[in-house]
């Protein structure tokens, strides 16, 4: 336990290394006498390490919202989405009632190369039965994932086989990619899809740009709706993407972090071309970085809803345990010297409330409900447009919530998993079917109809699940219900960027992004040209 209570001290030590106040030496005493006494004479026998996190995390938490924890143990899985990659077989999958089904193997990697197919069931690994109760996603990454260059083999069953088709796999290293999708909307307009700001998503956007430039692609919308942030850095080079030369990307500062410029060089794909950007209030801190750079530069159009509203720097501090805290250690500011970050004044649960808050406002559907003050007010760097900071991004054009088709019917066919369990036995009972009739997704997405026979069979798949059938419901949420279906056929067919280019077609705001990249007047009367 001696050694513990050193462990606290060199942790406070460190977190309270170069503050030079007076009280600090004897708040880090005054922090190890009290887990001494607590260890020493405490009437009942405690968990001094598990004490010791929660100790770190209620400081934390009276910080600010965003300054966090991570135990050891969790340290690799948070970094894991944003390094862009991890150690595994490679496959995509659901548990459809209580097994593993493959939905895809990633290209080019190790089940794909040992012969692994969508639809596959995985059903013994390493010879041990792997279906039943105990398979849940916590079983499937413990056994499925392992150091790269180590052997798993896999009993798959396939189709209506009986027998089990025995698969060796040497473990890889499998790239997570940051952008969901890409394609062309229409002969001159592109569409690029960002999910989070990784380590390897500036080389993922040039790849997905310079596919779509030799596509003919002269216009650009970039879809940031839901992105959650990432990398600074990496909001930093996708904004380098975009503006000219020289031109500040944002900036840093914070009491004790010195102010710190993020400026574009010359090497950006798109400086030219007309860009919208969409956002939402999914799209936090790197992508408010990315959109406040555009806006204040006068770059491109915003499209949608106001953005989260994080401006704070997170930096990660190691701990001598191998755990890690997340510190808040500086503001970031856009060009014009925005401030992005909300009020956190009332504590972190109201902050974290405020989503809701913004529904029962009617934010989410008139924009006349969001009010700037006036001392918030900036100027932007070309044409002097007004923005405000202090609270998110506010796009130059408000798009609504779209609540044409929602229903109760909807949101329970949606909680219940019911669209994606009948897509994967559509799948598995009619995929030779498809691949014969359909011979590229160009031609499903043309051709393919979801029909009423379809409709029953799913209707009767949502009642077996429990949700109640509203034929009166039903009508107003049919054309999203069967363009949804549609989307995660092909999403199991081919890869979930095929499921985004079927349901586009539904898409209010990216129609209304279309519209304006293809009428130049509005598009440079937005931009106060």
């Amino acid at each position: 336990m001696r050694k513990s209570i050193l462990v606290i001290l060199l942790a406070i030590s460190q977190l309270c290394f170069a503050q030079n106040k007076k009280g600090a030496a004897e708040t880090t005493q005054k922090m190890a006498t009290t887990m001494y006494l607590i260890e020493n004479f405490y009437v009942d026998s405690t968990d001094m390490p598990k004490l010791t996190e929660e100790a770190i995390v209620a400081m934390l938490k009276s910080l600010d919202p965003h300054s966090a924890y991570i135990a050891a143990k969790d340290v690799q899985k948070a970094n894991e989405e944003l390094v862009g990659s991890f150690e595994g077989i490679g496959v995509t999958f659901q548990i459809l009632r209580d097994t593993i089904l493959v939905v895809s193997a990633v290209p080019g990697g190790p089940s794909e190369k040992v012969g692994i197919m969508a639809g596959d069931r995985i059903v013994t690994i390493d010879g041990e039965d792997a279906f039943g109760k105990k398979v849940n996603n916590e079983y499937v990454t413990k056994h499925l994932r392992g150091k790269k260059g180590s052997k798993v083999v896999l009993g798959i069953k396939r189709g209506q086989d009986s027998e089990l088709i025995d698969f060796e796999v040497v473990r890889d290293k499998i790239p997570l990619n940051s952008i969901n999708t890409y394609f062309m909307v229409d002969k001159k307009i592109g569409y690029i899809k960002l999910d989070k700001f990784a380590q390897q998503s500036v080389e993922e956007f040039e790849t997905a740009l310079n596919a779509l430039k030799k596509q003919g692609m002269k216009s650009l919308i970039f879809d940031l709706r839901g992105n959650s942030g990432g990398y600074l850095q990496t909001a930093f080079g996708l904004g380098n993407e975009f503006l000219g030369n020289q031109k500040t990307v944002v900036f840093t500062e914070g009491l004790k972090s010195p102010k710190q410029v993020f400026e574009t060089d010359k090497n950006g794909e798109f400086r030219d071309g007309r860009l919208v950007i969409l956002i939402d209030e999914g799209s936090a801190s790197a992508s408010e970085i990315v959109s406040g750079a555009i806006q204040d530069w006068d770059r491109g159009v915003l499209i949608g809803r106001r953005s989260f509203g994080k401006g704070l720097v997170q930096r990660p501090f190691n701990l001598p345990d191998g755990s890690q805290i997340r510190l808040t250690t500086a503001r970031y500011h856009t060009p014009t010297g925005r401030c992005i970050q909300r009020s956190y004044d009332e504590g972190s649960e109201e902050y974290f409330k405020e989503m809701t808050k913004r529904l029962e406002h009617g934010e989410y559907y008139h924009a006349d409900s969001i009010h700037f003050p006036d001392s918030l007010k900036y100027f932007t760097l070309n044409n002097h447009r007004t923005v405000y900071g202090g609270g998110g991004i506010m796009p130059d054009i408000f798009m609504p919530a779209d609540t044409t088709y929602s229903t109760k019917l909807l949101t329970n066919l949606i909680r219940k998993n019911v669209f994606n369990s009948y897509c994967i036995d559509y799948v598995l009972a009619n995929r030779e079917k498809i691949d014969l009739e359909y011979t590229d997704f160009a031609k499903f997405n043309t051709k393919f109809t979801v029909d009423d026979v379809m409709i029953e069979e799913f209707k009767k798949m949502a009642e077996q699940k429990g949700v109640k059938w509203d034929d009166e419901q039903y009508e107003r949420s049919e054309a999203w219900i069967k363009l949804r279906i549609k989307g995660m056929i092909a999403q199991d067919i081919w890869n979930i960027d095929k499921y985004y280019q079927v349901v586009m077609r539904e898409d209010k705001v990216v129609q209304k992004a279309v519209e304006v990249l293809n009428y130049k007047k509005e598009y440079d009367k937005i931009l106060g040209k």
